[in-house]
């Protein structure tokens, strides 16, 4: 290749490695400058933002933002939709209409969508692509098309510490106890008890733990053991060494 020909492509590849970097750069000032925050609210107005509560930029579609309400500590992950009310610009009265508890985590793309009222608890995680809902489509005239049917609203209650896998789906009416795990896609109407396993479409119980009982079905692996007190990290890194040469040939 002639030398005037090298020189070109090295330039080229130059220029490319420093206008990627430049967009890499400028995306994540973006990142930055986008977020959420009880301090930098930007343009939206909730209800009450916690302290520590972040919403990652970009955002998906929020509305109503009088009328949601968060606590501290929430992480809520990009293209997120929130929203109160069946359109912007509602007068939706004094109470608050979405709630999320302290600790409350949504993943990247979930949607939560609130014409009738929504309670998530604290410490509720939901993976990515969650939709929870309290509105849905009717179908009572067979000739009308479904989408311009008066729709059925029924609020949701989510209790605290659940679990909401990938894609799972809540439907308006459904109230879930404490510490519940839904599984990925299932899609959940009515009430779960409290420490039950769902999944399915529509949800059924999988397993539930009783004080009686225990797990049932028993789980299949064995349950952690929590580590005593007073145990440093330090000891702890030493007996894992400990047991890694017990195993070695």
């Amino acid at each position: 290749m002639p030398k005037n020909q090298n020189t070109f492509s090295s330039l080229a590849a130059l220029r490319r490695r420093l206008a990627s970097r430049a967009v890499h750069a400028g995306w994540r000032w973006m990142q930055q400058a986008g977020a959420v925050t009880a301090q930098n609210p930007g343009r939206l107005r909730f209800g009450a933002i916690g302290d520590g509560t972040r919403l990652a930029f970009p955002q998906g579609t929020v509305f109503g933002e009088r009328w949601i309400r968060m606590g501290g500590h929430c992480i809520i992950a990009e293209q997120v939709t929130l929203t109160a009310g069946m359109m912007p610009d509602l007068d939706l009265g004094p109470d608050p209409v979405l709630v999320l508890g302290n600790g409350v985590v949504l993943g990247r793309g979930s949607h939560v969508i609130a014409d009738a009222p929504i309670t998530i608890g604290n410490d509720t995680f939901c993976g990515p692509g969650v939709y929870i809902t309290s509105t849905n489509h009717s179908y009572d005239d067979p000739h009308e098309p479904v989408g311009k049917q008066w729709p059925r609203s029924a609020p949701v209650e989510i209790g605290p510490g659940c679990w909401l896998g990938t894609g799972a789906v809540i439907l308006p009416g459904a109230k879930l106890g404490r510490n519940v795990v839904v599984a990925a896609g299932a899609v959940v109407r009515g009430e779960v008890p409290d420490h039950a396993v769902v999944a399915g479409a529509p949800a059924r119980i999988v397993r539930r733990w009783e004080p009686e009982t225990g797990w049932q079905p028993p789980l299949r692996t064995p349950a952690p053991v929590p580590v005593p007190d007073g145990v440093t990290s330090e000891q702890l890194r030493g007996l894992a060494a400990l047991a890694e040469a017990e195993r070695a040939p």
